[in-house]
């Protein structure tokens, strides 16, 4: 780690955290005029996951920033190309490997040619490839057009998980190497093309070197984030500190002292130009928002432990499935794990920070089950039992 210049702000923690808000899109009035294309490209990646359980976490990422965008709305935003009759089509995002499986604006797959060039430099890459699949993947693109992994032969070999065919081997191959891109999901399932065709030409192009790339996704990242240590900024786009070590001097980002931070940080100057103020969300986030990516980030900022237990064993769970946390006047103030039940938005398990916490999180609860068409609120386990019965009430004051 290089040593950083001589911090030019100070920052309390308070300040710091409403920094870390407004960059979110948290704190302040949302431009609803960029909708959730706008979100994207604040946020300059949104992450998908196979898990859905109010919606995917895709769709939850613009609701709990602009409040109930239709879920059609959402997907139509990421995924549908310029207006019919518009010369080329255009996409609006492609979907690459960011801080995982991503969503990302169109207009940075230059600055993805780094990633896409340390992926063909591998010799091999887990599953093995019979010869000449991978041509024959890049004809019948060619020639067929946009296609699932199904249409190209079957995703499968078997019904494991993991045992994929040859044709899935080879398109997700050209995928990585940037040859084929995926700028549609169909029924959660990745749409193939080839990149020649679905990226605008003045974007498809490797041509700029390793450091531009990294130049630009850790501005894009300090910006994203407000401000943030080199392991914050690192973990943004999944870059190595020595690669964060290496560009930010020449990112744009200045360096701060931020109150009870251990190591040095790094500000987005156009977050600190004027004060964060404005209204806070309350809302439930996503396990996967990029509020909370980063577990040390968001107990530093929030005092708040967070952590995803759908792949812990059932009887090792504290929180739950997915649970989801709240936020409310800035501060992470409890979590619940939410299911459904026809019309009734069930709340299996919620854990509140004090009483004060009560009508936030019923206000979050309720909002929530209105967007997926939910008109009942149902809580079943509250782990401080004597809040049992005031989030009920505040949550029968709110359906009635």
């Amino acid at each position: 780690m290089t040593s950083a210049p001589r911090p030019t702000t100070d920052l309390s923690a308070a300040d710091a955290r409403r920094i870390a808000l407004r960059a979110q899109g948290f704190l302040g009035a949302p431009d609803r005029r960029g909708g959730v294309r706008g979100v994207l490209r604040h946020l300059g990646a949104v992450q998908l996951d196979t898990i859905s359980v109010l919606a995917r976490s895709h769709e939850l990422i613009p609701y709990a920033r602009l409040g109930a965008v239709p879920r059609k709305t959402v997907e139509d935003a990421y995924w549908t190309t310029t207006p019919a009759g518009t010369s080329p089509a255009r996409p609006h995002a492609f979907e690459y490997w960011s801080h995982a499986a991503c969503i990302l604006p169109v207009e940075e797959w230059p600055h993805f040619a780094f990633r896409r060039r340390a992926y063909r430099a591998r010799p091999h890459w887990n599953h093995d490839l019979p010869d000449g699949t991978y041509d024959q993947v890049i004809k019948q693109l060619h020639t067929e057009g946009p296609l699932t992994s199904t249409e190209l032969g079957g995703a499968k070999r078997t019904s494991e998980w993991w045992d994929w065919s040859g044709a899935k081997v080879a398109v997700e191959r050209a995928l990585m190497y940037g040859e084929v891109v995926c700028v549609e999901r169909r029924g959660w399932k990745r749409v193939y093309d080839l990149a020649e065709r679905a990226i605008p030409q003045e974007l498809l192009h490797d041509e700029l070197d390793d450091t531009e790339c990294l130049r630009r996704l850790v501005a894009l990242a300090g910006q994203s984030l407000g401000v943030g240590t080199r392991a914050d900024i690192a973990d943004y786009h999944r870059l190595k500190g020595e690669q964060v070590d290496a560009v930010i001097a020449d990112s744009g980002l200045v360096p701060v002292t931020v109150e009870g931070w251990s190591k040095p940080a790094w500000a987005d100057p156009a977050a600190l130009a004027t004060p964060p103020r404005g209204r806070h969300r309350t809302t439930l986030l996503s396990p996967f928002d990029s509020l909370v990516w980063e577990r040390a980030r968001t107990e530093r900022i929030f005092g708040f432990t967070h952590r995803l237990e759908a792949y812990v064993p059932k009887p090792k769970r504290i929180h739950g499935y997915f649970a989801m946390p709240v936020l409310a006047g800035g501060r992470l103030v409890g979590r619940v794990d939410p299911a459904r039940e026809g019309r009734t938005l069930v709340a299996k398990q919620v854990t509140l920070d004090g009483a004060k916490a009560v009508p936030s999180v019923a206000q979050a609860l309720v909002e929530a089950a209105s967007w997926v068409d939910c008109t009942d609120v149902r809580v079943e386990r509250v782990d401080a039992p004597e809040l049992r019965a005031p989030l009920a009430r505040e949550l029968v004051r709110l359906l009635a």
